[in-house]
């Protein structure tokens, strides 16, 4: 059944300052799958964001002040009350985002790590000794550097993993001593908020002001005055090139983390496991939906294993099942919304009149049937032979399709995916050393993947991108360096005479 988890975040009410702020304006959360109704949740306007602002600035040299023993012991609290909700956490996201159960299951195992990792980061930040005598003006002088909180962050996620890009957020923001506003995507907010208000009662629980941790829900109004403000002195946003771009431009010269969308490059050499590389792209290109800015897209085959790829990938895509999230074995699922699953075929469209070949999919007749009216159930698509200057391959189309072409060498491969205003992630399945050092050593982006999906993150590791793909980096130790600045101390033990 469609029933939604018991919620503990109080309706009608955004945690704004050190309480719940009721509001009037509601949205309904739909279930993707059937476009049943999952929860009315709250809606704020620029009038909460602006006060948010005063609250977050209010509480900063308190937030500031916490000792490494009090942050970690918060984060860890923390990461425990998340582990014991998992189950109804996961129920949650299936409903809001309808991505399949194994991917909600994920995003909430990769939340626990993520925090856990975090408290562990606690205490390590730290500064160093710097040789200020390496000139003559600093003989005799000691310098040492400490990092210190940057001040209020504001933390933008996406509505693909809004319980995982939350924690990468505000995770490290406790962390670093910042107070920290969330603003999750206006159709996924509910494991977002009930997420802020299992923080917020641990932080009462610390005796700490639940103001270090806030969240206003709502629409462009409420994002542009968090962040305009000059009291945010850091904006991370997890989203789209364009609204990227933008934010960037409004919080400037501030400090931004920009992690933006990509399309992801995956590169099969002549001497690859060819099963191996099947595997990957089943796994890699249709997860979470196709929702996910590394899941694979433009896949560029050597052509001597070009043919038995492609014959191999449109045979197996019958091991994907589409269906209801809800159940344990389904793959693929509805996307987001109808406007979504509209403009992932209105550019599978542009790729077949500019020449590409449909193999397979989006709306392909299933056990005799006509197929589903659903707009935003896009099947596993396959595109052969796509063009370059069409934008299912040179920009994000964020929904399960992946897009072939063949090349000569992997020289030339590596040349077609930096050919992008995109660089996230890429990834080379190759039996070469050579080839795999290329891969590593010539892609333009934040990070190559060898043998393995392009869509793999570890939560600890430094992620992020280049180019258009955005700015900065997330994982608990990159995320705190980011939400500190450093304070150089430079002491002269006894004061120079003029003589």
């Amino acid at each position: 059944m469609n029933e939604t988890p018991a919620l503990i975040a109080p309706p009608r009410s955004l945690p704004v300052g050190s309480g719940w702020r009721r509001v009037e304006e509601t949205a309904r959360i739909v279930f993707p799958f059937d476009g049943s109704a999952v929860a009315e949740a709250p809606v704020g306007s620029a009038a909460d964001s602006a006060d948010a602002l005063d609250a977050a600035q209010a509480a900063l040299a308190e937030v500031a002040a916490l000792t490494t023993a009090q942050r970690k012991s918060i984060l860890v609290a923390v990461h425990d009350r998340i582990r014991d909700d998992a189950q109804r956490l996961e129920d949650l996201l299936i409903l809001e985002t309808g991505k399949p159960r194994a991917d909600c299951r994920t995003e909430v195992s990769r939340t626990i790590v993520t925090l856990q990792a975090t408290a562990e980061e606690v205490s390590r930040i730290h500064g160093e000794t710097v040789p200020l005598d390496l000139q003559e003006l600093g003989r005799g002088m000691i310098g040492y550097y400490t990092r210190k909180p940057a001040g209020v962050v504001v933390g933008i996620a996406g509505f693909n993993y809004p319980l995982l890009l939350a924690t990468h957020k505000l995770a490290p923001a406790i962390a670093a001593g910042c107070p920290v506003i969330v603003k999750p995507a206006p159709n996924t907010p509910l494991a977002t908020l009930e997420l802020i208000a299992i923080v917020r009662e641990v932080l009462a629980e610390h005796g700490v002001t639940p103001a270090a941790v806030q969240l206003v829900n709502g629409g462009p109004d409420v994002g542009e005055t968090l962040v305009r403000d000059p009291r945010a002195q850091v904006v991370s946003f997890t989203g789209s090139a364009k609204i990227g771009h933008l934010i960037a431009q409004q919080a400037a010269p501030r400090k931004t983390l920009l992690e933006l969308g990509s399309n992801t490059g995956f590169i099969v050499a002549a001497d690859a496991d060819v099963e191996a590389a099947v595997d990957a792209v089943l796994q890699g290109g249709f997860y979470a939906n196709g929702q996910a800015c590394i899941s694979v897209q433009r896949i560029l085959l050597e052509r001597p294993i070009a043919d038995r790829f492609t014959e191999r990938l449109v045979e197996r895509l019958v091991e994907l099942v589409v269906g209801d999230p809800r159940d344990p074995g389904t793959d693929v699922a509805p996307v987001i919304n109808s406007a979504s699953g509209e403009r992932i075929r209105a550019m599978i469209d542009r790729a077949v009149a500019a020449g590409a070949r449909l193999l397979a999919g989006p709306d392909e007749v299933v056990d005799g049937s006509a197929g589903t009216p659903d707009p935003a159930l896009i099947r596993p698509t396959v595109l052969g032979s796509v063009p370059s200057d069409v934008d299912v391959w040179s920009e994000e189309i964020f929904g399960p399709v992946v897009c072939l072409t063949e090349v000569d060498s992997v020289d030339e491969a590596i040349d077609l995916v930096n050919a992008s205003r995109y660089g996230l992630q890429a990834a080379i399945f190759t039996a070469s050393l050579e080839s795999a050092f290329a891969a590593v050593e010539r892609l333009e982006v934040g990070g190559v993947v060898v043998n393995e999906i392009p869509g793999f993150r570890s939560d600890i590791m430094p992620y992020g991108g280049v180019k258009d793909s955005g700015i900065g980096r997330e994982g608990p130790r990159y995320a705190i360096e980011e939400y500190t600045v450093t304070r150089m101390a430079m002491i002269r033990p006894r004061p120079r005479g003029r003589g």
